[in-house]
């Protein structure tokens, strides 16, 4: 009977082989347990990586939609305060000109006028918002501020109604400067900056897009605009002690704002859906990160009973291996021979 036998040093090198395999093993092991996650994906999914390549990319599209949600959040609810500002100064002041038309003095008018200037300022300043380097009431031209500032439109409405001299001249000249079509020498002209091409729409689902179209050249902030302006051209001293012509426009100023009012809410509310549409999309982009994410984790992630127990399993192999190698490295040729 034939025997074979293994050599010292074959048997060394044999068991640094299996010490380091098993090292192998069990540093997979303990990433496993640690991470939750198999430390061999390709083996995990059998060498099909095309679902988890899907719900990567999926993750990824949520990620930018996130981001731009995020931006468009921030960019609608800026805008909303703007307005907000637009229509609080506007409301507050559009009574107190109506008002100032029974008033015979012409300081108290006076000072009616100058709240009517303050006010101007105060719009303008909030249409010329800026929300992460963009202007908000620019359209595409978001990089240009809309409008100029209140002392250069008051100076470019003085100029237009030089000529007037009456209340509805005056009136007339203030209206055809705001209301004139680009070309006209007017407002779109000589005070708006921006485009008439409203910013382009916030994608912020697969399927979805969020927009926010108002600009400074929209007519109800022109209206609106346009009335404050008037009470402000009264700061400038038009017409003079002329309490009669100064009333009159006075009064106008006022009408011309609420009559604004409605419209200028039907943009807050247009803003307002978009705010709403966005919100929205956050919580369904949110679902469907949750249900993407557990949806990975099913593909990648092991049983953490499963793995404790080879855990457990190679750490004895480990340990009769230890004192394997122990026996083997303390033969001697007397030992041998007993």
């Amino acid at each position: 009977m034939s025997m074979l036998s293994v050599g010292d040093m074959a048997m060394a090198f044999q068991l640094r082989k299996q010490n380091a395999q098993l090292k192998t093993e069990m540093n997979q092991l303990n990433q496993e347990v640690v991470t939750g996650q198999a430390a061999d994906l390709g083996k995990r999914v059998t060498g099909d990586f095309m679902p988890l390549a899907a719900i990567d990319r999926s993750l990824k599209m949520l990620d930018s939609f996130d981001t731009t949600a995020t931006e468009a959040e921030l960019f609608t609810s800026s805008a909303q305060a703007a307005l907000g500002v637009v229509h609080e100064v506007a409301s507050d002041v559009a009574p107190l000109l109506i008002s100032s038309v029974t008033n015979s003095s012409y300081t108290s008018q006076q000072a009616v006028a100058n709240d009517a200037r303050q006010s101007l300022e105060a719009a303008i300043s909030a249409l010329n918002t800026q929300v992460a380097g963009r202007y908000a009431f620019s359209g595409v031209a978001s990089d240009t501020r809309p409008l100029v500032n209140a002392e250069t439109m008051i100076a470019e409405l003085m100029t237009a109604t030089a000529g007037a001299t009456d209340a509805d001249s005056f009136i007339t000249a203030v209206s055809a400067w705001f209301d004139a079509p680009a070309g006209g020498g007017g407002y779109l002209d000589l005070a708006y900056g921006g485009s008439d091409q409203p910013l382009a729409p916030f994608r912020v689902g697969p399927d979805e897009e969020a927009r926010a179209t108002v600009t400074a050249a929209d007519v109800p902030i022109r209206e609106t605009l346009k009335g404050l302006a008037m009470g402000a051209l009264l700061a400038e001293g038009v017409f003079g002690t002329d309490m009669s012509t100064r009333s009159a426009i006075a009064n106008a100023a006022g009408t011309t704002i609420i009559g604004a009012d409605s419209r200028l809410i039907g943009l807050r509310a247009d803003i307002g859906t978009a705010e709403s549409q966005i919100a929205e999309a956050q919580t369904r982009n949110s679902a469907e990160r949750a249900a993407l994410e557990l949806a990975r984790v099913d593909q990648v992630s092991v049983d953490p009973f499963d793995t404790s127990t080879a855990l457990q399993a190679l750490m004895v192999q480990m340990e009769s291996l230890y004192t394997l190698t122990a026996r083997v490295s303390r033969l001697n040729f007397t030992d041998y021979m007993r």
